[in-house]
């Protein structure tokens, strides 16, 4: 399997749903970066299922910091976190042990790995791994934040509802940290959380658009043709659970536009080069451009739903009926917002290392 992602910077995350614990061993970052527990314990918050618009799975997340930190700082060498599982409940999923969940990587797990796979909550395909994702992606943000790199992400679109567009970056970017529901306009996100509600209600799921803007990243990062910035962030993107589409700027928004409207007009603003429209969402041919980088990522809906479904048995290869028992988000868009901001932040790291070398992160 490959777990791991990055060059300079390197993450590599291990763990199931049900077993043991889940966890992530980061790589490369450099030397004297903060380590903030609070700040941990915040975003791994952001990420945890609340009310009714979540799982009824409750995990703590107290999280073990076993390597790689001395005295509340990076050492530089590998840091692993190490986050136990509490409340797993793994008879809700012997009884459909065979069964393919549509949507889910029940099946092509079980073809991939001939049986051997954890398949309890999903084994290793489970939304719960991401949580060493968040962990390690916090110092990630602190070691951007000490740079003047910021990162913010809001549900755009979710249940036919949508928020509006990002407007003021510094005060949307401010209103969004620390948002369990991160929308911009509230009546925006009333909305969605009762289409989730009534969702729930109907025993189905919902998906939706995340929006994700970063500022302050400098010119010139980015390693065409293969690693452009684009790149290497929708690879990472796409191993989140539950992404299915990723793009930059306005993207197939503006599929049929000419090229006088959708290409950037350069300007000079303070001495410094900037564009009048941001269309490309800050990179131009693999690199970022000095704008903000905009991306968005659409979040299927939920596959684990209470409504009967067809499906087949891959052991008796013969067609059956589903009903799944058990406990399952209606929607896990607002909680992967979090683990978009981590994924990004993680990346960033790791180009931004790899073009001025590691210790440009020492301050």
């Amino acid at each position: 399997m490959k777990n791991t992602f990055g060059q300079s910077v390197a993450i590599t995350i291990y763990g199931e749903s049900h077993g043991e614990a889940v966890g992530v061993v980061l790589d490369g970052l450099a030397p004297g970066i903060p380590v903030d527990r609070d700040y941990i314990d915040e975003r791994l918050t952001l990420r945890r299922p609340s009310g009714r618009i979540s799982t009824a799975r409750q995990e703590q997340d107290e999280y073990r910091i076993v390597s790689g930190v001395f005295e509340g700082r990076t050492t530089g060498t590998p840091l692993c976190i190490v986050i136990p599982n509490t409340q797993t409940r793994s008879k809700d999923y012997s009884a459909t042990r065979w069964l393919a969940r549509p949507g889910h990587a029940d099946y092509t797990a079980n073809c991939k790995y001939h049986g051997y796979e954890d398949y309890r909550g999903g084994g290793h395909f489970s939304g719960r791994i991401t949580a060493g994702i968040v962990a390690a992606g916090a110092i990630a943000l602190t070691a951007l934040h000490q740079k003047g790199i910021l990162t913010a992400t809001h549900v755009l679109r979710c249940g036919g509802v949508a928020d509006r567009n990002f407007g003021d970056l510094q005060a949307d970017m401010q209103a969004l940290q620390n948002d369990p529901f991160p929308v911009l306009d509230a009546a925006a996100k009333d909305a969605m959380r009762q289409k989730i509600e009534a969702a729930a209600e109907a025993g189905d799921s919902m998906g939706g658009v995340l929006e994700t803007v970063v500022t302050g990243v400098p010119v010139g990062v980015g390693e065409p043709f293969f690693d452009t910035v684009e790149g290497l962030m929708a690879h990472a993107l796409f191993g989140i659970p539950a992404i299915k589409g990723v793009q930059f700027g306005d993207g197939f928004d503006m599929a049929d536009a000419m090229g006088s409207a959708f290409n950037d007009p350069f300007r000079m603003e303070n001495g410094n080069v900037t564009t009048s429209t941001n269309h490309n969402g800050g990179i131009n041919g693999g690199i970022t451009n000095g704008m903000p980088i905009l991306f968005r990522c659409m979040v299927k809906p939920t596959p684990s739903i209470y409504k009967e479904q067809q499906t087949v048995d891959f052991r008796t290869h013969e067609n059956a009926d589903l009903q799944i028992h058990g406990r399952h988000d209606p929607a896990i868009i607002h909680r992967a917002a979090v683990v978009v901001d981590s994924m990004a932040a993680l990346v960033l790291c790791d180009v931004l290392a790899g073009r001025f070398g590691t210790d440009w992160f020492i301050q």
